[in-house]
């Protein structure tokens, strides 16, 4: 075993005892991890009440060799990320970054960015920044970076340039838009219009920093979230739990 150090986000926390805690967590230096902490429900002690959801903490840890969990020994409480008041969407949007974490990475496959971004995309949120936005940038920017952003310029089938007017076709099992010619016969294909194409470009450019002046109108809005929740659902094989809640982030 070796003694390891990182700065982690908590994923999940699931009950081992009656003082000891399971805890998922993705780090920037080794990805995600899961480890047993021993009294980590305990107020007091090594953990100091850091290990709650969204948290990020400064964690020491004993990283096994075999398949067994690793043992966290020591957290400590770095931030939490709570929005202010009663704002549930925000809440909701964080609970959805932490699910999109822990069901699309590997054990110990780090991403560094990609743990940039959720970090800032959670304390975007706890700021009260516009909740759809910023969840749907998250969204396009860790398909971007884990290699799973759908085909937003050329058809996904020939590799031809697609016209961004009027309505444009995306195929959700093929992994994005769609040329006339290769449309045809497809099954899961929905229509887009081209403006909210044209925003997920916009979202998914991991550099840009205009993005934050995108003004999406209502209509746009539920377009883009709806595109969004079939194909992460068809990604994942699944329709992910947080998708329940996304209903609120409208805004």
């Amino acid at each position: 075993m070796s003694v390891e150090q990182a700065t982690a986000l908590v994923l999940k926390c699931v009950d081992f005892s009656e003082t000891s805690l399971v805890v998922t967590l993705f780090t920037r230096e080794f990805g995600k991890i899961q480890g047993l902490a021993k009294g980590g429900k305990r107020l007091k002690g090594p953990f100091d009440s850091a290990l709650d959801l969204l948290a990020l903490c400064r964690i020491v840890f004993l990283r096994k060799s075999s398949e067994a969990l690793d043992l966290l020994t020591e957290a400590k409480l770095q931030r939490r990320f709570r929005p202010a008041g009663r704002d549930l969407s925000s809440l909701y949007a964080g609970y959805y970054v932490a699910e999109l974490l822990n069901d699309l990475t590997d054990q110990y496959d780090p991403h560094p960015e990609l743990f940039d971004l959720a970090v800032a995309t959670l304390a975007a949120l706890s700021a009260g920044e516009p909740v759809l936005l910023y969840t749907a940038r998250f969204e396009l920017c860790m398909l971007h970076i884990l290699g799973h952003l759908p085909s937003l310029t050329t058809c996904v089938e020939c590799g031809s340039e697609v016209s961004l007017s009027g309505r444009v076709a995306f195929g959700q099992a093929h992994g994005g838009v769609l040329c006339g010619q290769c449309r045809e016969g497809k099954k899961e294909v929905a229509s887009v219009s081209a403006g909210v194409v044209r925003i997920m470009q916009e979202l998914a450019r991991l550099e840009s920093h205009s993005w934050r002046r995108i003004d999406i109108d209502a209509r746009s809005r539920g377009e883009l979230r709806g595109v969004l929740n079939r194909y992460l659902t068809h990604l994942l094989g699944r329709k992910p739990r947080m998708h329940r809640y996304l209903g609120l982030l409208t805004t």
